[in-house]
């Protein structure tokens, strides 16, 4: 019978399903697989029972391939670039908690990113192996992220977000737009774009909706305020940079101004002026009102 597994060093296991096929061992099927790392680095972590069968069971060099088995393998990365910022937490109970982040961190691991993550600092902070977050927000944004505690009640709060039944309340910096009447609605038709980390707007039925307000003005830079009724990757970037008015520092809208640095080159002193400020909405458990604030600013 499968069991969890545990999370080591804040990291839970990653999972491949065998494909039907023939190799002579899995260990060449992970070679080739993921061709990105070495045959060296598998072995070493066979060795060190990081790479699991189903059941938890150390697999080693000499593992049979097996169409059809689940293996768990804990993912590694060799000088992962450190993030010199560190998230705070605002509010935890028995079920939610509500992190407060720092530009430049992701929320989850990817890429050239592990622990230095929100999630895999969260659970390393907190012994919360369960932890999971209830939405995303971009790297380059700063702000609250809401995470689930308890995965008897996750679904409970998971829903909240589809339903539209929680309030994102967002502020920018970006150029001031004098002949543009605010507040407004920006609708549009948001699609995949290339490269392929980013958005576009088409024509067709809308599927993005933002509201968007002045707060103030200091010469040719206002501070917006910005609430997504719907949750598309990059929409208030994208829906700023439709009005005319891209969010500073922004290096991808309206058009990509600077691919993604190297590990360890970084530019620290540009964050983008993106803050996720607010959330707010009624507790499915108790049916209390719940809003919670950014301790940060732009």
């Amino acid at each position: 019978m499968n069991r969890p597994l545990p999370v080591i060093d804040g990291v839970g296991p990653s999972t491949v399903l065998l494909p039907q096929g023939s190799w002579p061992s899995l260990l060449q099927f992970l070679v080739e697989r993921f061709p990105e790392i070495p045959q060296n680095t598998w072995q070493a972590r066979m060795l060190r029972h990081r790479v699991l069968d189903a059941d938890g069971r150390p697999l080693g060099v000499n593992s049979r391939f097996t169409p059809g088995d689940r293996v768990h393998y804990y993912r590694e990365l060799d000088d992962e670039p450190k993030i010199p910022f560190e998230a705070d937490i605002l509010y935890r109970d028995d079920h939610l908690l509500i992190a407060d982040k720092p530009h430049f961190l992701p929320v989850i691991p990817s890429g050239r990113w592990l622990h230095q993550t929100l999630l895999v600092r969260l659970k390393k902070a907190t012994g919360l192996d369960d932890l999971v977050p209830l939405h995303r927000i971009d790297r380059g944004t700063a702000g609250l992220v809401a995470f689930s505690i308890d995965p008897d009640t996750r679904g409970q709060y998971q829903s909240l977000f589809p339903q539209r039944s929680v309030q994102k309340t967002y502020e920018a910096l970006a150029p001031a737009l004098p002949g543009v009447v605010f507040p407004r609605t920006h609708r549009s038709r948001m699609v995949a774009a290339q490269p392929f980390f980013r958005m576009q707007e088409t024509e067709g039925e809308p599927n993005s909706e933002t509201r968007i307000e002045v707060l103030d003005r200091q010469g040719e830079v206002a501070r917006y305020r910005l609430e997504p009724v719907t949750g598309r990757k990059h929409q208030l970037r994208v829906h700023m940079a439709a009005l005319g008015a891209p969010i500073l520092n922004d290096d991808f809208y309206p058009s990509v101004q600077a691919q993604s640095a190297e590990p360890g080159t970084e530019d620290f002193s540009r964050p983008l002026k993106l803050l996720a400020l607010s959330l707010a909405f009624t507790d499915p458990l108790t049916g209390v009102a719940r809003s919670f604030t950014s301790r940060r600013s732009l």
